[in-house]
């Protein structure tokens, strides 16, 4: 059994969270640099251009890609062969709180979501805890803005409604947020579950590496067409028109109960942020 003191966990959140709000994965700036080459459209070459021009500033000064820091969300894969000294979840909370405040980043949570008095630090983080074999604990910290986070949806589907169900409430979905999210976009799909379970299998299909397509051929062939129809929608760079509506699209599947078929779309920004560290 391996000891790790809880105050290690608050050490590595607070990095990620600074890290993750300065610096965009190399995937998705090599993603967005792809779109800009094959984008024909000259408004969008140009608001490509500066999106590129931002995440780059952004590494250089060191300072966020975008004024809105997120909530922080915080998925912890702890294994089993681990024993942490202290309380788990205080210990992201002060992490999130010590790295936002000396990364100078903006606190953008609210206490009570009718009453909308901010806490001041951006805690409480919203954390998400996975047992996997090991002695290993992996972190890994992902800001959400809500200008995406509120165009996202969650939909019980009938399972009569199959893969085209599935298809037309993503479109849909992506096609009612229109410029909302700051496109281009990163789509992710969860299916399955229940209610509460589609919707984070969506959240976490947003974590997967862009490029890497889900490894049952028969969702990565459904991964490709809905980006297709998607940038066929010409929504455009933050919706001036243009091939380039969606980054990327992740499936994410579980089992699910005869009588159902829940389907949910949590939709990022092109500023797809998340840093993971193992520890």
């Amino acid at each position: 059994m391996r000891i790790v003191e809880a105050a290690l966990i608050t050490d590595t959140v607070k990095k990620l969270c600074i890290d993750a709000n300065r610096n965009l994965p190399l995937d998705v700036r090599e993603r967005i640099r792809e779109c800009r080459r094959n984008e024909t459209w000259p408004t969008a070459q140009d608001t490509l251009d500066k999106i590129i021009s931002n995440f780059e500033l952004a590494e250089k000064r060191l300072v966020p890609i975008c004024q809105d820091t997120g909530m922080a969300c915080v998925f912890l894969e702890i294994g089993t062969g681990v024993y942490i000294q202290g309380d788990v979840n205080e210990a992201v909370h002060e992490g999130v709180r010590q790295g936002y405040r000396e990364g100078y980043l903006r606190a953008s949570v609210v206490a009570d979501p009718l009453n909308r008095k901010n806490t001041g630090d951006n805690t409480p983080a919203m954390i998400y805890i996975d047992f996997v074999p090991g002695d290993r604990i992996t972190v890994t910290v992902a800001p959400k803005g809500f200008g995406s986070e509120n165009m996202s949806k969650t939909k019980m589907l009938r399972p009569s409604d199959g893969v085209n169900g599935v298809i037309d409430f993503v479109i849909d979905t992506v096609e009612a947020a229109g410029p909302n999210p700051c496109p281009p976009i990163v789509v992710g799909v969860g299916i399955g579950g229940s209610f509460d379970k589609s919707a984070l299998l969506a959240k976490k299909a947003l974590l997967r590496p862009l490029g890497n397509a889900n490894p049952d051929k028969y969702y990565a062939d459904l991964e490709s067409t809905l980006l297709e129809k998607i940038n066929a929608l010409g929504i455009g760079p933050q919706g001036f028109g243009g091939a380039t509506t969606a980054l990327s699209v992740a499936v994410e599947t579980m089992p699910t109960h005869i009588a159902g078929l829940p389907c949910a779309v949590n939709i990022n920004c092109h500023v797809t942020r998340h840093a993971g560290e193992v520890i």
